[in-house]
């Protein structure tokens, strides 16, 4: 089974690029179910119904969020009706939603996938070490494949995670720093790790906003509107291979690509099928 993970999607810019090239990705890669961090989908900032069914309709089965996913009053309503979004599972019970997902492929076969949240320099939740266990053991005998996604600011942090739940799950996947990391491997017991998958999104900017007003804020420390970038929109993802049998990884392949470069391949495919 190949489970295609899409970097945190910022706003339109990210949008695009998947709305241009998922089914490309999907069948040059031979992709049985897709997942996408959609926290940041909105105008770069939360999630509404009008984004997060579009991101559905163009092909990504479940989509994960973050520390942003209350940023759009909207997503308060829409996550409690769309079972195939989630929220980090280790928010209070009384937040709407949930943070785990049986998600099946299109030919039947189970996928479980978790959302869990950090805390080191991030908002106050509960232990996620402690909570991703539990989403674990929810799933226990209707799915040996798992994806988490770790949605965390620390690297050490997101390690930690990595090996606390090796042999444990298919894949431990960070998100959150939009920063593509080159450190993806199978840790010994079997799980695919990454660091941190990165943004799809624009990639001349500061993780997604404008330059301009991100260096100001450095610069001067006053206040300023963070607006969505447009200058080099790039898809970032990483492939995981699993086998259905153990749910352990066999493999774990990072991608990262341009917006022509999704379109040529598009295009090539759309060739070879005439």
């Amino acid at each position: 089974m190949r489970l295609l993970f899409i970097g945190d999607i910022v706003g339109r810019p990210g949008r695009d690029l998947v709305r241009e090239g998922l089914a490309a990705l999907v069948a040059h890669h031979h992709i049985d179910l897709v997942i996408a961090n959609a926290e940041n989908a909105a105008a770069g900032f939360g999630i509404t119904r009008g984004v997060g069914d579009q991101i559905l309709e163009y092909g990504v089965d479940v989509l994960t969020s973050g520390n942003h996913i209350w940023d759009k009053r909207e997503a308060l309503d829409y996550i409690g009706a769309e079972a195939r979004l989630l929220r980090p599972a280790n928010y209070s019970s009384a937040a709407p939603g949930n943070g785990r997902y049986l998600a099946r492929t299109r030919d039947g076969r189970s996928v479980g996938v978790i959302n869990v949240m950090g805390r080191v320099f991030m908002p106050l939740v509960d232990d996620p070490f402690v909570v991703v266990q539990r989403e674990i053991e929810a799933l226990d005998g209707r799915t040996r494949v798992i994806l988490v996604d770790f949605h965390a600011e620390a690297t050490s942090e997101k390690v930690a995670m990595g090996w606390h739940l090796d042999g444990k799950v298919t894949a431990v996947i960070g998100t959150h720093t939009h920063v593509q990391t080159a450190d993806e491997r199978i840790l010994p017991k079997g799980t695919a790790y990454l660091t941190d998958v990165g943004m799809t999104g624009p990639h001349d900017s500061v993780i997604g906003v404008q330059i301009e007003a991100a260096l100001g804020r450095f610069l001067n420390g006053l206040p300023a509107k963070f607006d969505t970038a447009t200058g080099n929109p790039r898809l970032n993802a990483a492939i995981i291979e699993a086998d259905e049998a153990t749910g352990r990884a066999t493999e774990i392949e990072r991608l990262s690509y341009s917006l022509e470069e999704l379109m040529e391949l598009a295009a090539s495919l759309s060739h070879s099928a005439i």
